[in-house]
């Protein structure tokens, strides 16, 4: 963790400045008849979970450039998630992914409580083969023609629901990568029949009040079909397995263009939208940093939510999901966590009676401005004096390096070594 006195320090230089800009926004929001306490109070209570896997150094097909203090372990990883919350006060949960996290429940616990952290939904890994399983996922995983590997993969993320049940996770995230690369590889109908069952099989094991989440993705590693490809099927999967099942919308998953924001306001109408994995794209399934290519298609989305927040079932996991290959894990994942933070504050700005009737009346223009008002605030200040009021930093990053975490952990930890191709 970085010492206290670190971030007083930091937030002594900044505190005149965040009055005044605080008060000056305040005073903007009061003659828009909207309490600015009120929107910081909601933005204080919002958190987003960190993926253990990113504070890694991610990579590309290529090769991997890790940088200094690469986190050695899942106990690394969660010191590093620690700094996170720690500055930010956005992120206080972790989503373990098994097994490059797998460890025993009462470390993980006791680690989790002392670095102020507790954890999010598990992720299994079925699309990646490990020393100790006899059968590879080279030809899928949940879907494998394969009896046997079918049942490993579902034995699989069975272990992942127990571990999780003893460190209080609530639910669980299934992506595959099972899909095709050539055409006739494989038959689509048996494929799915095969899918749906294994499925059906993990869902079975789910304890009462959990969640099973399944994931989409347009492509990749199948290059020519991919078995649960788009939110249609996502949906189709949910509804078929049960009530705990529900759709976790990746913003990387989909084709370029597509309207995400109208994907999610469809599968909340009917119940069936479970959470995010936030991150951005330029091309593809970029995972790069969160709202640095198109905030304001995050923004639309926080649009959707902030309107359903009417309902009071309504409570979507909320989890970053991206890959760091030229930026410091820690910052990338800072700086994306107050994104989403941002895009949330945005949308509570938004006039929603003056939307309402804009939509009612087909007045395009106005409703179109409406939404714009919200996101043309800087809700910066508003996103500052949350993070003081909960003990975190004003500029989280420039505290961050001011502390020499990373330096520091880079003396403790062995250098990792980038060589190699293939995926990393």
């Amino acid at each position: 963790m970085i010492d206290t006195d670190i971030i007083a320090q930091d937030n002594d230089r900044a505190a005149a400045r965040l009055k005044a800009d605080y008060d000056a926004l305040g005073a903007h929001l009061d003659r828009r008849g909207i309490d600015i306490a009120r929107i910081k109070s909601k933005v204080a209570s919002y958190g987003v979970a960190i993926p253990s896997w990113g504070v890694g150094t991610g990579g590309t097909r290529f090769a991997g450039f890790p940088g200094p203090g690469e986190p050695q372990g899942i106990f690394d990883k969660l010191d590093d998630c620690g700094v996170i919350q720690q500055l930010t006060r956005a992120t206080p949960s972790v989503s373990l992914h098994i097994p490059w996290d797998k460890a025993p429940a009462s470390d993980l616990n006791a680690k989790a409580e002392a670095v102020g952290l507790s954890f999010d939904a598990m992720n299994s890994n079925t699309f990646q083969d490990q020393p100790d399983q006899p059968h590879s996922y080279k030809f899928g995983s949940l879907s494998n023609t394969d009896a046997a590997t079918r049942q490993q993969a579902v034995d699989h993320n069975i272990e992942c629901i127990e571990l999780g049940r003893q460190i209080g996770s609530k639910a669980l995230t299934i992506w595959v990568g099972d899909g095709s690369n050539f055409p006739g590889q494989a038959n689509f109908t048996k494929q799915f029949e095969r899918y749906l069952d294994a499925a059906a099989k993990v869902y079975a094991a789910l304890p009462d009040d959990w969640t099973l989440l399944t994931e989409h993705k347009m492509y990749e590693p199948a290059f020519y079909s991919t078995v649960v490809q788009d939110w249609g099927t996502n949906l189709l999967i949910a509804q078929q397995m049960g009530e705990k099942a529900k759709c976790l919308v990746d913003l990387g998953h989909h084709a370029p263009n597509v309207n995400i924001e109208m994907i999610v306001a469809r599968l909340r109408q009917f119940g069936k939208l479970g959470g995010f994995h936030f991150n951005d794209s330029k091309y593809g399934d970029d995972d790069l940093d969160t709202g640095s290519i198109d905030p304001y298609r995050l923004f639309l989305v926080f649009n959707e939510l902030v309107e359903a927040e009417a309902d009071p079932s309504f409570n979507p996991m909320h989890m970053l999901d991206q890959s760091h290959n030229v930026t410091d894990p820690i910052e990338s994942l800072m700086a994306s966590a107050m994104e989403v933070q941002r895009a949330y504050a945005q949308a509570l700005l938004v006039d929603r009676d003056a939307l309402s009737g804009y939509q009612d009346d087909n007045d395009a223009l106005m409703a179109t401005t409406t939404l714009k008002h919200g996101f043309r605030t800087d809700v910066e200040p508003i996103l500052a004096a949350a993070r003081v009021d909960s003990g975190g930093a004003i500029d989280p990053i420039a505290a961050y390096r001011a502390s020499g975490y990373r330096k520091s952990v880079a003396q403790a930890r062995p250098e990792v070594s980038g060589a190699g191709g293939g995926i990393v």
